[in-house]
């Protein structure tokens, strides 16, 4: 039906805006949906393509809607709490012997739990998995290679893997040789080679507060320690915190993920990241960089690699294919920088090889075009699954809760009222089938108590969204008790 027009200018404008925020309040459009395009506003209310534009502009500046080049308006999450930046004195943290394994096992667990909603884990590929793709291609391996493929394989790894990684690397401006590359068994053993390779028992380790538990618990095998830094919700590790803390305390190494933080989802603007290259090199400080996320972007373009600005070798950049396409074929990879003797060596001390099946069948991945065409649609679910996740927390949980925006990833890092500990909620919260990760477990000096993180890479369905209001009633319940 087309609607009656009007000649005020004022009316064509506002029109838009009313049948936009009607077709949201009624559920027709859901956060994380595209919007008409202008030029079928335009028809449907007989009134010129610039009009609705303007019209959209507004509902962008009011946040209600999101812009994204060549694509589109979506509709925003309505009434979230932004978890804005909450400066401390980060600068008189102390470094501390790691010790959270409990409960991170815990939230492990609690992921293999029978009929659990698991929130717990970010798993992105969950969003979007490739599975069909994969299995062809590793049938087609094995056609090939027979017996090959379960032969070891080169320290290295595949030099037609490292050759496809690294030409990536080029397309970002990043100038990669794939012979100093490592191909490692997952992030982890990267990141864990990369450490060994610049410090040793007892010494201090910068992260990110909050920071990966994972990588918390990796320090805490290696009997290192510690020393958390102020990590802004919106642009990573602070430039002059960090500068406070080198002054202060011997840092062996710093260990970030200047890209998209685990759990913040914050962007560390490119300049920013360059300054920080800058600061750290004039010490003499390795930085290791966390490099897991940067595929899953929500931004314009991709984020540049730090060791991109790096002038005397000493970033190393560790990733993987676990967020992205395969997480149990534990195929990652180590950008080693002037460490490349070194962290051989102690790759073939540590694991010998990574597997020739995996690595072959994720070559022909990349080279056939479908991993950047299962990315382009993850990204896509992705961004859409963070506003509905928002929208239910929102509607959820009591109305002092704030909720992080991430710039890529899966993850969302909730505050809640300072009298809640999250860890009490957790072991209810399974018992009720819904797991998450308590805030504690991402501080190596158990700060976060009344925060959380909860996945949105996750395979969307009724299930999920009757899981978000369970958990919001728990949380209502301690506020209360509070």
């Amino acid at each position: 039906m087309r609607l009656v027009n009007r000649s005020a200018p004022e009316f064509l404008y506002q029109q838009v805006i009313d049948f936009i925020e009607n077709q949201s309040d009624s559920g027709v459009i859901r956060p994380g949906d595209k919007l008409p395009s202008l030029r079928k506003l335009s028809q449907q209310f007989g009134i010129s393509v610039p009009t609705v534009k303007q019209a959209y502009v507004e509902l962008e500046r009011q946040g209600t809607v999101s812009a994204r080049p060549q694509s589109g308006y979506y509709l925003n999450a309505k009434n979230a709490r932004t978890l804005l930046p909450m400066r401390a004195k980060w600068a008189q943290c102390q470094p501390v012997e790691v010790s959270c394994r409990s409960l991170i096992e815990q939230v492990y667990d609690a992921m293999h739990v029978p009929d659990t909603v698991a929130l717990g884990i970010s798993n992105p590929v969950n969003a979007h998995p490739p599975d069909k793709t994969l299995a062809r291609l590793m049938r087609s391996v094995l056609s090939r290679t027979a017996e090959k493929a379960v032969s070891y394989g080169p320290v290295n790894g595949d030099e037609k893997l490292r050759l496809s990684l690294a030409l990536r690397y080029q397309e970002h401006g990043m100038s990669v040789n794939h012979h100093d590359m490592i191909i490692t068994n997952g992030a982890q053993e990267a990141l864990s080679i990369a450490l060994q390779c610049v410090a040793k028992k007892g010494d201090i380790i910068a992260v990110e507060s909050p920071c990966y538990f994972g990588l918390i618990e990796l320090i805490e095998s290696l009997e290192m320690k510690a020393l958390e830094v102020y990590t802004c919700t919106e642009d990573g590790v602070c430039i002059d915190e960090l500068e406070k803390v080198l002054e202060k305390h011997p840092v062996k190494a710093c260990l970030f993920s200047t890209a998209i933080n685990n759990p913040l989802g914050s962007f560390m603007p490119e300049k920013k990241r360059q300054q920080l290259v800058k600061l750290l090199e004039s010490k003499d400080i390795p930085l290791i960089e966390d490099d897991v996320y940067s595929d899953l972007y929500f931004t314009e373009k991709r984020p540049i690699p730090a060791q991109l600005f790096s002038e005397k070798g000493l970033v190393m950049t560790c990733s993987s294919f676990s967020k992205t396409a395969a997480p149990g074929y534990r195929v990652g990879w180590l950008i080693p920088g002037k460490f490349e003797e070194a962290a051989k060596r102690i790759k073939r001390a540590q694991s010998c090889s990574t597997s020739m099946l995996q690595q072959w069948t994720l070559t022909d991945y990349l080279l056939s075009g479908d991993y950047d065409r299962h990315l382009h649609v993850l990204r896509k679910i992705l961004r859409y699954n963070r506003e509905r996740m928002i929208a239910l927390i929102a509607k959820h949980f009591p109305e002092a809760t704030c909720v992080s925006n991430p710039q890529g990833g899966s993850v969302l890092w909730i505050r809640c009222r300072s009298v809640i500990d999250t860890s009490d909620i957790f072991q209810q919260a399974i018992e009720q089938g819904i797991s998450f990760a308590p805030g504690q477990i991402f501080s190596p000096s158990g700060k976060y108590t009344h925060y959380m993180r909860i996945s949105f890479g996750v395979k969307w369905h009724e299930g999920i969204e009757q899981a978000i209001a369970r958990l919001g009633k728990l949380v209502n319940t301690y506020t209360r008790i509070g």
